[in-house]
């Protein structure tokens, strides 16, 4: 039988044969047992909760939105209203139905106040990276809808003005996105749209523009546009397209720049 800790220690110096072999494998467990037990505190403490992960997106949501409060506390209290007006007009002098409109009042305030929150965190996270270079592959990559690929990485770039077009392919064809302004963009579009059709020449081909032109897009509504393209492909098309696009891409490849060896011919020596 092991015994606390404080008993342990000092025995286990005097004592000999079986004894001190017991006292030491007792040790042995209890300061294991100690260890365990500090173990997920020492994890918890590095790693944030649910709750203080919530209250950080909304700390970060309200100092880049100043209207996000407003539309939150919104979201939060017109159920509780809807329900409370249902409950005094359905329930009459039924008090457990009445005290179950309000909870599910509560409970339909709290997911459209987390709906909103995810709105409105998504769309200060997008404002932060609006009008830098790779912001729409930064979309692409996180926010489309299933059965939609693509790429972070762009399909054309501009060395001098770092302009780029990227492309998805999803259930409404081919799209083609520019990011930067329309008046530089278009013509790499329309290029990139050009080379797509003559490999693919029965595909739906969109354009769609991200930057700082008046009609062009804001970030965070790229993904939402792209969903609402009318579904011109089913999943098998969508899959052969994109395999198709990708094939077309690695046949791309840059020409190296330098001397060309066959033609380097040997100093000749004074």
């Amino acid at each position: 039988m092991c015994v606390h800790t404080a008993s342990v220690e000092a025995p286990v110096r005097e004592l000999d044969g079986e004894e001190g072999r017991l006292a030491k494998r007792c040790r042995g467990r209890i300061l294991g047992s100690m260890a365990r037990e500090k173990t997920p505190a020492t994890k918890s403490a590095k790693e944030p909760g649910r709750l203080k992960q919530m209250y950080q997106v909304f700390q970060m949501t309200r100092r880049n939105d100043s209207n996000a409060i407003w539309w939150m506390a919104l979201a939060f209290l017109a159920p509780i209203a809807v329900a409370l007006g249902l409950g005094f007009i359905l329930s009459g002098t039924n008090m457990l139905s009445f005290a179950l409109w309000i909870v599910t009042g509560v409970l339909g305030g709290i997911l459209a106040f987390l709906i909103v929150l995810g709105r409105r965190a998504e769309k200060a996270a997008y404002s932060q990276i609006e009008g830098q270079p790779g912001a729409v592959g930064a979309v692409l990559k996180s926010s489309l809808r299933r059965g939609w690929t693509a790429s972070e990485m762009p399909v054309a770039v501009s060395p001098r003005t770092q302009d780029a077009v990227y492309r998805a392919v999803g259930p409404g064809g081919v799209v083609l996105i520019g990011e930067g302004p329309q008046t530089r963009t278009q013509k790499m579009l329309d290029e990139e749209r050009r080379r797509i059709n003559r490999v693919l020449p029965n595909v739906v081909i969109s354009l769609l523009h991200v930057g700082p032109d008046p009609e062009s897009l804001a970030l965070h509504k790229l993904a939402g546009k792209m969903t609402r393209i009318k579904r011109t492909l089913s999943k098998a098309e969508v899959y052969t397209v994109s395999n198709r696009l990708k094939s077309l891409t690695s046949s791309k490849l840059p020409i190296p720049k330098g001397i060309d060896p066959n033609r380097a011919r040997a100093q000749r020596r004074a």
